[in-house]
């Protein structure tokens, strides 16, 4: 059996294409009309879906940190962070769309997540996106909805890992294959930039190292020393980069106290999934995990043998890969597309099956496959959503392909239009399910019936967005606040990150969102000593919330006026602790009390 690298699997020879395959004549229409369906897919998402709920709290995190980034600011030395700010730099692109910030990220972030997944759909079959046909077009679609399942349409730095892991090995690969060295250094800075959105991505960057070094490509060549030093240099240029950007603004000593001094993620959530109680495993959803092993096992020892054991063994494979493609979805339809249950780590433990079984039928290891493991692996690696639901879509999807690869083929005329059949109808149906899921609770909002409330009312930059009364009147106060208060220097603490880039304001403290596990390194010291500069410089307004966030995902009541002593909503007292440094003058509005000094 072939177990080397995917340099091997990419230099062994590849069954000759038949016509299907053949390299489309037309090309510019066929990109075209690719290019269109994704454009398409991400506005009616978007449309239907993206803008439909919003909260305060991260809803706006990523945008205020790459407007800080806009205006100069230098990551670590101006902006506390436990991650490093590559997505803070990416996402100042938001600000040039040609449409309402907040909307036009949504749309950005969806247009991320179906890129994505036609990357990993491409590295998975070795097919090229003109290849294929209207049934996997539609397939990928519908991974890419599975994907986004009950997940808000926000700018974020673990869809923006997966984006540039994705694009990242695309291109590498077609650059290895095709000996293309823009492609392929082009995806190697890909994969350095996914390390610097967040550290749980660092695996991006070994990878691009293995798949070089052990490519036959890399190997060949008269200049072959001097062709892996650039190829090298391209995958270190994002990190050399950030790192002289930020240590020429006298931040290293902090960014290497802040990217080391937050709580560490291990993943052991996915990687022990049944390991504290294998009972469960014969419960929804983990007992298809179960199935599909058992189905695993029978397969091999039918596919092990070849063809010597006939129409017999040709059918039984057939038989048994619709069972497991049946397991597969019914791990989606258990799963309900919400977060909160193990659906994606039961999806990301059956391509853990897959591989093996695909690789001894084949005597080759599926690579790609390995790639999606490692890419779902790196996405469970979160404080708050540690498991790989964004990638749920991929991870089904990887599923079937992969056992679609060892069965006998099939007649072709059969195969485009079951497929076509089968890819329309997952488009519709994860449509469906996608928008029901958002419609009976959008992301931290409620019901869409009860979304009436347009937040470009209050700000041209949240045109669009729709939420429901209580947030609507939260976020008008705040607005209210700033006409009556104006400041040079304004914050709205903690749990209003948005309102930084929706009402282009000037954070003069370190920290966006002072979640605890935010605070890092020596956070707590430089919000009190700014708080002291405030008071020497003058000029500023800081408010403090004194209604829970949590009350606005609800709809429960907004106060339209608090007394000044109201007690402030804090974490760890620190936003008390803001408060009474401050020596501006006490002064109130709508539900938030604060200190003005003019």
């Amino acid at each position: 059996m072939d177990v080397a690298s995917p340099a091997r699997a990419a230099a062994s020879p590849e069954p000759e294409p038949d016509s299907s395959d053949a390299e489309p004549a037309r090309p510019l229409l066929r990109w075209g009309i690719h290019v269109g369906w994704v454009v398409l897919l991400a506005l009616a998402t978007e449309l239907r879906v993206g803008r439909f709920g919003f909260h305060p709290s991260d809803q706006g995190f990523i945008l205020a940190q790459a407007w800080r980034v806009l205006h100069g600011e230098v990551p670590h030395a101006d902006i506390i962070s436990a991650r490093p700010l590559g997505s803070a730099v990416l996402h100042v692109a938001d600000y040039a769309l040609p449409m309402p910030l907040f909307f036009g990220s949504s749309f950005l972030s969806m247009i991320e997540i179906i890129v994505a997944t036609i990357a990993f759909a491409t590295l998975v079959t070795r097919r090229r996106v003109l290849a294929w046909g209207p049934g996997m077009t539609a397939m990928v679609a519908a991974a890419s909805l599975i994907n986004l399942n009950a997940f808000p349409l926000m700018a974020w730095h673990t869809v923006d890992g997966i984006a540039l892991t994705a694009c990242g090995a695309w291109a590498l690969d077609a650059g290895l294959r095709g000996d293309r060295a823009l492609a392929r250094r082009g995806g190697l800075v890909l994969l350095g930039c996914a390390v610097f959105v967040k550290q749980s991505f660092a695996l991006a960057a070994v990878i691009g190292v293995l798949w070089l070094l052990l490519h036959p490509a890399t190997r060949s060549g008269t200049r072959r020393v001097l062709r892996l030093l650039l190829d090298l240099l391209a995958l270190g240029a994002p990190g050399l980069a950030y790192v002289a950007w930020v240590s020429l603004g006298g931040g290293f000593a902090e960014m290497v106290e802040q990217l080391t001094g937050g709580v560490p993620a291990y993943g052991e959530r996915l990687l022990g999934l049944w390991l504290e109680d294998p009972e469960v495993l014969t419960q929804a959803p983990f007992r298809e995990l179960s199935f599909f092993a058992a189905i695993a096992v029978v397969l091999l020892a039918v596919r092990l043998p070849g063809d010597r054991l006939g129409a017999a063994g040709r059918a039984a494979s057939w038989v048994l890969v619709l069972a497991g493609a049946a397991a597969v979805v019914w791990t989606v339809v258990d799963g309900r597309f919400t977060g909160s249950s193990r659906w994606a780590d039961v999806l990301w433990w059956i391509v853990a099956v897959s591989v093996p079984v695909n690789a001894a039928v084949r005597r080759r290891v599926p690579w790609a496959g390995l790639l999606v493991l490692a890419t779902g692996f790196m996405t469970s690696l979160s404080w708050g959503n540690d498991t790989p639901t964004l990638l749920t879509g991929t991870l089904a999807l990887t599923a079937l392909l992969l056992l679609s690869h060892v069965v006998p083929p099939r007649p072709r005329l059969a195969r485009r239009w079951v497929t076509a059949t089968a890819g329309l109808t997952a488009v519709a149906v994860c449509g469906w399910v996608v928008v029901a899921r958002h419609d009976q609770a959008a992301y931290l909002d409620l019901g869409h019936d009860r979304l009436t409330a347009d937040l470009g009312d209050v700000s041209p930059a949240m045109a669009g967005i729709r939420t429901n009364p209580s947030t609507f009147t939260y976020v008008r106060q705040i607005r209210e606040c700033l006409d009556r208060f104006p400041a040079g220097k304004t914050a709205v603490l903690p749990d209003n990150a948005f309102a930084y880039p929706a009402f282009r304001l000037h954070n003069p403290f370190p920290l966006e969102w002072p979640l605890p596990l935010e605070i890092v390194g020596d956070a707590p010291q430089r919000m009190l000593a700014e708080a002291d500069d405030l008071n020497r410089e003058g000029g500023y307004l800081v408010l403090f919330q004194t209604v829970p966030t949590r009350l606005l995902a609800t709809g429960g009541p907004v106060p339209a006026a608090v007394p000044a002593d109201t007690p402030v909503f804090t974490y760890l007292g620190l936003e008390k602790a803001l408060q009474d440094r401050l020596a501006g003058r006490v002064v109130t509005c709508g539900s938030f009390v604060g200190k003005y000094a003019p």
